[in-house]
């Protein structure tokens, strides 16, 4: 004979409601709501007693349902260009942190400079209803989308809206002015830039920064030494290899960003030159790697942690306060000298 033995499927338990919690504490639902949230009076002994409760159910709320009833979200976004920069990952780690401790859920999400995940990652938060949202924008039109439905944007390391919308950003063309007036001291006449691009307001202003320094050195721009070099490290890598295998190849290389500067030096070792006996490097953006390889290179450095939380706290402002004028904060920057620079070789 066969037995079948049967038992009832598994399933997952019923999810604790105020309700649950209101008869555990043995008070209204109401008075469990003002008890939780904050929002009325609740007696001390009571909210002591509807948080004992709670915890003993392991109550969590239903942050969609009350944003559903109330209009209110306590989530931000956060849309980022691309995380496997570490630029973007530790402005992101800034803002979590700010986020978390002003009591806001974080979404974030990845726009890997695509104009069309931009525009999913912005739809996806005006239907989530978040509070307000921190990017670093690729055009106008992810703020002005986000502007129309109501939700608050702070544009964060560049702007495209400014006037209109609040922004972080840092002295990007002090930075680039700095540096490059550091590599003109030293007696460097030949001086390339590894740029990105120069119409959003990071790298023009790093590129008018740059000028500005060959300027008060006496020293006539070359337009063969100005070097759109793409956004990742393998076309910064092809444009040095080939700009530094030329007969006339600069003493000095000022790259605007970590990811340029990284495929700059790749380059320097493949040809085999030296750092800086043949040329002489300097960055913005102080990249961890900088001061890991042999010789340390010397960069811009900004506070990308701080850009990120400051961001937050500025949208958190915005989200108080929300017919204020709108602000640009502008964070200092300061060049880190260390082995990579030095005077040009003798002729």
């Amino acid at each position: 004979m066969t037995v079948e033995r049967r038992s009832a499927p598994l399933g997952r338990s019923r999810r604790p409601t105020i309700k649950d919690v209101a008869e555990a504490a043995g008070v209204s639902r109401s008075t469990v709501s003002r008890a939780l949230t904050g929002r009325g009076y609740a007696a001390s002994d009571v909210r002591e007693r509807v948080l004992r409760a709670a915890a003993e159910l392991g109550y969590v709320p239903d942050v969609m349902a009350r944003t559903l009833k109330q209009q209110v979200s306590r989530s931000v976004g956060v849309l980022v260009s691309d995380l496997r920069n570490p630029f973007y990952a530790e402005l992101a780690a800034g803002a979590s942190r700010e986020a978390r401790e002003r009591g806001y859920t974080m979404v974030l999400a990845d726009t890997s400079l695509s104009a069309e995940a931009e525009g999913e990652a912005a739809e996806a938060l005006v239907a989530l209803r978040v509070a307000g949202v921190v990017v670093t924008p690729n055009s106008s039109a992810v703020s002005t989308y986000l502007s129309s439905h109501g939700i608050p944007v702070v544009e964060v390391d560049r702007q495209f809206a400014a006037g209109s919308t609040d922004g972080v950003v840092v002295g990007n063309r002090v930075g680039a002015r700095t540096a490059t007036a550091h590599l003109v001291g030293l007696g460097h006449r030949r001086i390339a830039l590894f740029i990105d691009e120069t119409d959003w307001t990071t790298g023009y202003e790093r590129y008018q920064g740059y000028l500005e320094a060959l300027s008060a050195g006496g020293i006539k721009v070359d337009p063969e030494l100005v070097v759109s070099s793409g956004w990742d490290v393998t076309g910064s890598h092809r444009r040095a290899l080939d700009m530094l295998r030329g007969p006339e190849r600069p003493t000095a290389v000022f790259a605007a960003n970590n990811v340029l500067a990284e495929g700059v030096w790749r380059a320097i070792g493949e040809l085999g030159l030296r750092v800086p006996g043949d040329i002489s490097l300097v960055a913005f953006d102080d990249a961890p790697w900088m001061s890991m390889v042999s010789p340390q290179v010397s960069a811009v450095s900004q506070d990308t942690f701080n850009l990120g939380a400051t961001a937050v706290r500025r949208l958190d402002e915005r989200i108080e306060r929300p017919e204020s004028d709108s602000v640009t904060t502008v964070l200092n920057v300061r060049l880190v000298e260390r082995e990579s620079t030095a005077p040009p070789p003798a002729i």
